[in-house]
């Protein structure tokens, strides 16, 4: 098949997945290059058509468009179009009982700091992560971009309902990462318990009072007093790196 004019329907189509609206309401999402649709294929995701530019590799058995760099760049998010655009099916996860190490992040708003923190959560081995509150959609194009093919590694669930929050973690440990104050612990000096929830605010205005309340233990990254705070991704990677040294 073959699709030349960016005003083509199917290309009207794939452009509004841009939008996290038409994702929610279709259930479908862009990957964006080789690499990515790659790494999707090689974690189950089920992709429905490829558009590719003329000439180019085709990916098994997938449906090919061939098409223009200008449809490509209509339906991509970065400045340079690639040359393969894939339309892919989300996938949903169910909370499992097995999971032990957890991250936690609320209302967590720049996508490039939730797909760096998935691609260093499955460097070190945590078991899953929630997005809660008002949180960026984990299949922004960015934030699958900038996870570098390490999406599906680590199960992502989306919890808005603080009962259920509480439900779930009732018996874990639960860590608030918060400034230095009287009430917490260095993190050089925390030893974490088998099953721990560890939680992250946004940088702009970090924890809510609810999940500062919930949590059982408040950690502090030691660093110089001259700065005030470090990036979140940052935060996340130096806090990983230390519990699972």
């Amino acid at each position: 098949m073959k699709i030349t004019s960016v005003n083509n329907d199917l290309v009207k189509e794939t452009a509004k997945l841009l939008q996290r609206k038409y994702r929610d309401e279709s259930g479908l999402f862009l990957l964006e290059g080789d690499k990515c649709i790659e790494e999707a294929l090689s974690s189950g995701i089920e992709i429905e058509r490829v558009f590719t530019v003329e000439g180019y590799k085709s990916f098994g058995s997938i449906e090919n468009i061939e098409t223009t760099e200008a449809v490509l760049k209509k339906i991509s998010s970065t400045e340079s179009a690639p040359k393969a655009v894939a339309v892919a099916k989300q996938i949903k996860i169910d909370w499992d009982n097995s999971y032990k190490k957890v991250i936690l992040l609320e209302n967590i708003k720049d996508a490039g700091n939730l797909g760096t923190i998935l691609r260093t959560s499955a460097a070190f081995g945590v078991d899953a992560i929630i997005l809660y509150g008002d949180t960026v959609d984990l299949y922004n194009p960015k934030c699958v971009r900038s996870s570098v093919g390490n999406l599906w590694k680590v199960p992502v669930l989306e919890i808005n309902d603080y009962n259920h929050l509480k439900r779930i973690f009732e018996k874990f440990e639960r860590i608030a990462t918060l400034p230095k104050s009287k009430n917490t612990v260095w993190l050089k000096d925390y030893m974490p318990a088998e099953k721990v929830l560890i939680m992250f605010g946004s940088e702009a205005t970090g924890l809510s009072e609810e999940l500062k309340d919930f949590a059982t233990k408040n950690v502090t990254i030691e660093m110089s007093q001259s700065v005030e705070s470090l990036n979140l991704s940052i935060s996340a990677g130096i806090f990983l790196y230390t519990i699972t040294r």
